[in-house]
Formats: structure tokens, sequence, C-alpha cells
């Protein structure tokens, strides 16, 4: 191991320790509890008992959680009379504690008849009872007028005189119910921070502030804090976060405080009580400083951090340096800055992987989000898989001092009389006739002595296409010969297998042309010299488009292409696994036949057969230089059509050839570079699909949040998170990759990305469609098309414009629901509109395709330089 790989991954390590120590290192040092707590509200339900459905706890388990609770707390506050909670307080007394004895009332008067006369009876029984409580924030709920609680009140004084009275509601109530304050012992009130959307850095001062409050506006009455306390889990209230973390924040700064100042209180509350669930949230039942199986939740000492769990989290961080130092070691050549790049990439994805495995227990999900992140993991999976290509990409792209394979046209040593003879394949299909007769006039113009020209017009029953290319083929000369098939299966390949059969015996090398190019001069006398190296099979030229200048729709998607041409295709070159594409492609004739020819039952047959090129160990030629020029589509209906084609294609190889692709199959010839670029290379056009998937779980979810919010609460925000890094990293990797490598300014940069995204909707299609469909039919790229209307521009995006407005319906009905209260909801809108912006890309594409040519917002930029080598 060199010493520049040991630096790098003693970088890595240190940065590993150093984010997970100061993510999880406390914000200050809280205060220490060490006393006894005053008073704490007693629900002693436990696992699989509830109230709503009459499963009410034994006595004996009563008796059990009080003596649990002995030496804990000196209070303990009930909330009922009945069902059980009657033998709270003689229990209670038992051991010592002092009792808060409460009625639960509502709006049945059976049932608070009874809790009234039980409270009574307690209340004259048992000394230990220093307090009694009619009625829980009944009027906040509605359930009663102040006249008929003041009037229960009145009664339970009468019967016991000599113990102080009075009910409990939110601070807020009090303050508006003053004629209430005249009939009670003291007031008791109820200052919950979480509920007021107060977050956990000032929530402490604002319960005091509150209970200041009231006892300013009620001078001379006992101020009784009823409930006061911070859920450990559940979904963001506003700016209030629940977490075990601010639970024991806030309980021991507060604590602190009311010991010091001598406040009567009661912490909300003893033990978690689930059943609160369906009226509260999930939040509802996680109040308690003692878990459902009466754990403690919270240090009282030491140090709080956000998981106690970090330390294990940071070792488990350090298996990234596993691979970096694999690839550390399989790349010694390489720069420091990509080495250093890429192994931080790999750390980045692992502690991200780390984050995402430990989530369930740091973030205490509940059952039904562990099924949710079991479920989602494989999509977070391939989201980061997607990153590390991305990443692998501007590794070895922006060192391009680094690459190795770089092919520049070559002077044959041959003598033009020994050159070999190449035959140039034109497949054309309903193609403007005009067009096609200024590609074979360029093809007449080659510099090459050994050549000729088979033009193929298949499937076209439209004699007034066909036969004006046939008559210019025929005043072209002997090298032209014209076929028009009426009818011939295969669609472009089974064309171009006719071609073949019609080739010259001599020829030894085959060239594919589509019906737009013109291609330069120079194009097989520089090219086809390749050949002399016996392992060559195929010389790839890029593909290049003309007459876009002006135009911004052609302007956007011609600097669309060209990315691929200038990174992609760059980058798999150095591995040799190119892209053979369909148009400027040579290959090796004897090769073609070997290997079974053109595969006419795959939609993209010039890269499925350069897969079974690469198969046989023969080797491909990427010449970054251009020597023909296409034309753009014409419409975005167009532009969609063609990388639908792509897409689909690649799917069917996959399915086709995924087992020679993997990295233990040995019956091929593939390296493991060139199975890497196959897989890798198509991999993002699965993310393209799983952000489909997350759009409609988007919109469905936001539906679920407006008509059932008691079923679907705010989502986790581990499946929001990687949505929104993974957009941003790709449009960063797009951005820097194009600044380095492309040669357009900002805006054609822009307008690129803007073009790609603008395909989102058609990949995820193409990819769901190639998943569960195994053939579909050629679809041809219109070129020359007329101008579509202006309403054509908005048909032609029809799916991407609706699912742009769910969105942005989704989007607007959360903020009117839930303003920007709550960071978790905004994170949620902000995931809404990210997953947007390819659907608006779409709808400017499809509309920038319909506005009158001399209409230009884009700079003109420049095309790809005739002979460029980096």
């Amino acid at each position: 191991m060199s010493r520049k790989s040991l630096m790098i991954a003693a970088v890595v390590v240190l940065v590993n320790v150093l984010l997970w120590s100061l993510s999880n290192r406390p914000e200050q040092p809280e205060p220490v509890f060490n006393g006894t707590i005053n008073g704490m509200s007693f629900s002693p339900y436990r696992e699989g008992q509830n109230p709503l459905k009459d499963i009410y706890p034994t006595h004996e388990e009563i008796r059990e959680d009080i003596r649990f609770l002995k030496g804990k707390t000196r209070t303990i506050r009930t909330y009922s009379s009945i069902d059980g909670m009657e033998v709270i307080p003689g229990l209670a007394a038992a051991q010592g504690f002092d009792v808060v004895a409460g009625a639960w009332l509502d709006h049945r008067p059976q049932r608070n008849e009874m809790e009234i006369k039980n409270l009574i009876t307690n209340g004259q029984r048992y000394r230990a009872i220093r307090k009694i409580i009619v009625g829980n924030e009944v009027l906040l709920r509605g359930d009663m007028t102040v006249p008929e609680l003041i009037a229960q009140i009145k009664r339970v004084r009468k019967a016991v005189p000599n113990t102080p009275i009075s009910t409990a509601e939110p601070w807020h109530v009090w303050i508006k119910n003053p004629q209430l304050v005249q009939h009670v012992d003291f007031i008791a009130i109820h200052v919950l921070p979480y509920w007021e959307k107060v977050p956990i850095e000032s929530s402490v001062s604002w319960v005091f502030e509150r209970y200041d409050q009231v006892k300013r506006a009620f001078p001379g009455k006992h101020v009784f804090i009823g409930e006061v306390g911070w859920p450990s889990n559940g979904a963001r209230w506003g700016w209030a976060k629940p977490s075990s973390a601010n639970q024991a924040r806030f309980l021991r700064r507060f604590l602190t405080v009311a010991e010091q100042k001598g406040i009567d209180y009661c912490i909300m509350e003893a033990f978690d009580q689930p059943w609160k669930e369906p009226f509260e949230g999930i939040v509802g039942g996680f109040w308690g400083v003692y878990s459902l199986q009466r754990q403690l939740k919270i240090p009282f000492q030491g140090p709080v951090r956000d998981t106690s769990l970090w330390l294990y989290q940071c070792l488990a961080g350090l298996m990234g340096v596993v691979p970096v130092l694999w690839f550390l070691r399989r790349n010694p050549k390489r720069s420091f800055g990509s080495s250093l790049f890429f192994a931080m990439m790999i750390q980045a994805i692992v502690m991200s992987l780390v984050w995402s495995v430990f989530a369930p227990v740091t973030g205490e999900f509940l059952r039904g989000e562990t099924i949710a992140w079991l479920l989602m993991m494989p999509f977070q999976l391939g989201l980061l898989a997607v990153v590390l290509i991305n990443g692998f990409e501007m590794s070895e792209m922006l060192w391009i001092k680094d690459l190795k394979r770089r092919f520049a046209p070559i002077a044959s040593a041959l003598g033009g009389s020994t050159l070999p003879k190449v035959s140039i394949h034109l497949p054309i299909c309903k193609e403007p006739p005009d067009m096609v007769i200024q590609t074979l006039d360029s093809l007449a113009a080659l510099d090459y002595p050994h050549y000729e020209v088979v033009v193929v017009d298949n499937n076209n029953p439209h004699p007034e296409l066909w036969q004006p290319v046939a008559h210019h083929c025929a005043q072209l000369g002997e090298r032209f010969r014209f076929f028009h098939l009426e009818t011939h299966p295969g669609y472009k390949a089974g064309a171009l297998n006719f071609a073949l059969d019609q080739t010259d015996p001599a020829a030894e090398i085959v060239a594919v042309v589509d019906s737009d190019y013109v291609v330069r001069s120079e194009w097989l006398k520089e090219l086809v010299p390749h050949f002399e190296r016996p392992s060559v099979a195929i010389v790839q030229a890029p593909q290049d488009h003309r007459e876009w200048e002006g135009d911004v729709f052609k302007t956007m998607i011609n600097w669309e292409y060209h990315g691929f041409f200038e990174i992609g295709m760059v980058h798999r070159n150095e591995r040799n696994a190119i892209i053979q594409h369909g148009t400027m492609t040579l290959i090796r004739r004897a090769t073609l036949e070997a290997v079974g020819r053109w595969g006419q039952w795959c939609i993209c047959e010039d890269a499925e057969l350069g897969l079974r090129v690469f198969q046989k160990g023969l080797e491909a030629v990427y010449v970054k230089d251009s020597y023909g020029k296409g034309v753009t589509p014409d419409s975005f209906a167009g532009y969609k059509r063609q990388r639908f084609r792509w897409v689909y294609g690649a799917v069917q190889i996959l399915r086709q050839h995924w087992k020679t692709l993997l990295p233990w199959n040995r019956s091929t010839d593939l390296t493991q570079g060139q199975r890497y670029h196959f897989w890798a290379g198509w991999l993002p056009w699965f993310g393209d699909a799983v952000n489909y998937m997350a759009t409609w779980v988007c919109i469905y979810w936001t539906i679920g949040m407006i008509l059932l919010p008691g079923y679907f609460g705010t989502p986790i925000h581990l499946f929001l998170w990687p949505v929104i890094g993974a957009f941003v990293f790709k449009l960063v990797h797009f951005l820097v990759l194009y600044q380095a490598r492309v040669s357009c300014g900002p805006l054609q940069r822009l307008g690129a990305a803007v073009a790609g995204m603008a395909l989102t909707h058609t990949i995820a299609s193409a990819i769901c469609k190639g998943i569960f469909s195994k053939t579909q039919p050629f679809l041809r790229t219109p070129k020359c098309e007329d101008r579509p209307a202006l309403m054509r521009g908005l048909l032609m995006a029809k799916e991407e414009l609706a699912l742009l407005l769910l969105l942005w319906l989704s989007a607007a009905n959360l903020y009117y629901i839930y303003r920007t209260s709550n960071l978790d909801i905004l994170l949620f809108m902000a995931v809404i509109v990210i997953l947007s912006i390819p659907y608006a890309a779409a709808l400017f594409l499809s509309m920038a395709s319909v506005m009158p040519k001399g209409f230009t917002i884009l700079l003109p930029g420049r095309s790809m330089p005739q002979h460029q080598v980096r």
C-alpha cells in the first residue's frame, strides 16, 4: 500500500469519527437532577390494556406500579375514579404517597355521576388526598359549559370541605374564563409546550412565562402545574420535535428550575400510554418518563445525546475503510485528488447506510414505521447506488489526466490501394427525400478509395417518399445500390440484416449511417485504419447535430445529447465498454457475421450487438471527433419517443443478457469493467422509475394526511432526505461535469439539465413497460416535422402536466393546512416540489418546441469541435 493510499485512508477514518462525534455531542451541559419528582400523572395501563376497549389493569398490577414509583415521586395524580381506578388513592396512601385525585367528566351524565360519587367517597376516606380535581380539560373539549362545571365543583366541595378543590385546564382556558377562578381553591394549569409548537430550546422558559402569566392574572391563588412534560416520539408539531433526547433536556431543565423556585407541579406522565394514539396521534403514547415496560427512558445524569448508539454508528461507519482500501489498491496510479474524492464518496455512502440501518432504533420507530422502513430500504439502496455511480464518473472525468484510452484519427500505414473495402449501410423508413438525398451526397463525397453504399427502404408504402431516393442513387453511380422492401420484419435491424445480405463479398468493414446525417469526407480515411489492429472490432464516432442554432428547443436537446458523447462515452471507453450506436459506427464484417448479425428482437439492436462483440473479448475504439451531423427531433414528442426506445431497449438487453453480466459469470470474455458499465450506465434510469413511484406515494400520502389524518402522519424524515440528497447530487454531478467536459456556456448547461430532467417521466415509463413486457414496436424518431400548434405543445406533455398539477396541489394543500410552522411538513413539501421539477421541465421543453424559431432565451452556443481530443 502506497503512502498516498495510507494518507487517504487515514483522512477517511478521521472524517468518519469527527462527523459522528460532532453530530452527537451534547449541545450544552444539561443540569443534573438527583432529587425526587414532585408529582407524576398516573395511568397504570399496560401493554394490551385500553380503557377505550374496556380492558383495565388489575388491582395487583396497579399495586405493583405504585410500589415501582416509590422513591421516584412524592405525589400521584389520578384522572378517573371508576373502572378500577378508585383503588389508587388507598394503595398509594399505603405506600406513603400524596394523591391528587381526579374525576373524569365528559358528555355522558350517568358516567359522570359515578365518577363524582367515587371521588367524593375517596376524598372523605383518605387523608393522603391533598388535592381534588373535578374534570380534566372539560371546557377545552366543550363537554360542559362553565356553569355546569362550577356546579359539579360546588357539589364536591360541599361533600369534602377540608380538601382543596379545582378543575384542570390548559393555562389559556383559565385566562379566558376568569369567573371559574372564583369557585376553585387553586388553579390547576396544563402547560405543554409541545402542543403549542414551541421549540425545545425555549420550551422551559415558555412554561414559566405561562406560569407567571397566570399568577399575575389571579394574584392570591395558588397555581398548580397539573401537567407539564415533553414526548419522546411522534411527529414534529410546528417547531417542537419529539425525541428521547429532547424529553431528557426538557425534564432536566424544568425539574431543576422548579426545584429552585419551589413550584408545585405534576409531570405528564409516569408511564407511556399507547392507547391514546387514536385521538392524539403517535405522540400521545410517548409522554411517559418510563416506557410501557417500566424502563427509564431518559438519563437524569450525564450527557444528553440524540442517540446513545453514536459510538456504534461510528464503528460501523469505519467499515467504509474496507472498500476504500480495495479501491485504492486497484487504482494505484490515480491522482491524489481523484482518489481522495471517490474515497470520500464511498465513506459518505457507507455513513448514509449506517444512518439508515440504525434509524429504527435511534428514531424509536413504531411497528408500522419499521415495516415501512423495511419496504423502503431497497429503494434507498438503489438511490445510494446511483449516487455512487455518478460519483465514480466524476472522480474519473474531472481528473482527465488519469485517462488511459484516448483515440485520435490516424493515417493508415497501408497504401490507398490496399485499404479494406467498406460497405456503408443506410436504412431509411418514411423519411423526407430531400433529407436523405443530402446524406447520400455527403457519402458520395467521401475521400476513400474502396466503398459502396447499400440503401434499404423498408416498410414504406409511400412511393412519393422512396422513389426520389431510388432515382438519386441511380444518378450517383454504381457505388450506390437502392432496395425497396414494401414489408420486412425486424424494423431497422431487419433492414440492416438485409443490407448485409446484399453486401459486396469483398467488403471487410460495415459502416452504418442514419438517414439524416451529413458526414465529413475524412470519416473513413481517418477511422478505418484503427482496424489494422486485429483486436479491434468496432470503431465508433459520436453522434452530433446540426441546424439547431437559434432554436430554444433544439439548442437544449443538442447540448443534452452532447453530454453523453463528451462524458459518458469517454468514461466507458476507459474500460472498452462503449455503447455502439446505430450511426457513425464501423464494425468488422467478419465479427458481425460471427456474433449472429443484428438482433431483430431488440429495438436497440446497435447497443445489443456491441455487447455481444465484447462478450467475444474484442475491442471497440471511440474517437471523440465529430465526423457527421444529423438533425435533432423537431418536437418534444419525437424527443421522448427516441429516448423511450433507448431506455426500453436497454431493459430488453438486460433481460436477455443479465446472466452474462453477473460478476462471477465466466462463460464469456467480458471484463469486470465492462460488466460494471453496462449495469451502471443504465441503473440511473431505474432511479427515474423510483422517482415516479415516489411521486404517486407522495400524492396518495398527502390525500391520506388531509382526509385521514389519524392514519397518515407526517412521513418519516428518513424517507425524505435521500430523495432530496439524490436530486441535489444528480444536479451537481450534471452541471459540474458539463462545465469541465462540454464546450458550452452556463445557459446551455442549464438548458441541457432541463432537457435531461424533462425526460424523467418518459424514462420511468419505458423502465416500467420494459420490466412488464418483452416487446415494443420500434418507435421512429421523425425528423423535419412541421411545427406543432400551441395546443399540441400541451398535449405532448399531458401526462407530465397532470402529475405536475397533482404535486403542486398536494403541496398547496399541505401549506394551507399546516402553514410553515412544522419542519417535517416543510421537508415533505420540499420533496413534493423537487419531485415536480422534472414534470415542470417537461412542460417547459414541450412548449419551447412549439415556439416560433426566432424566439430564443439561450445563447446560440457552439457546435462540437471538428477535431478535439482531450
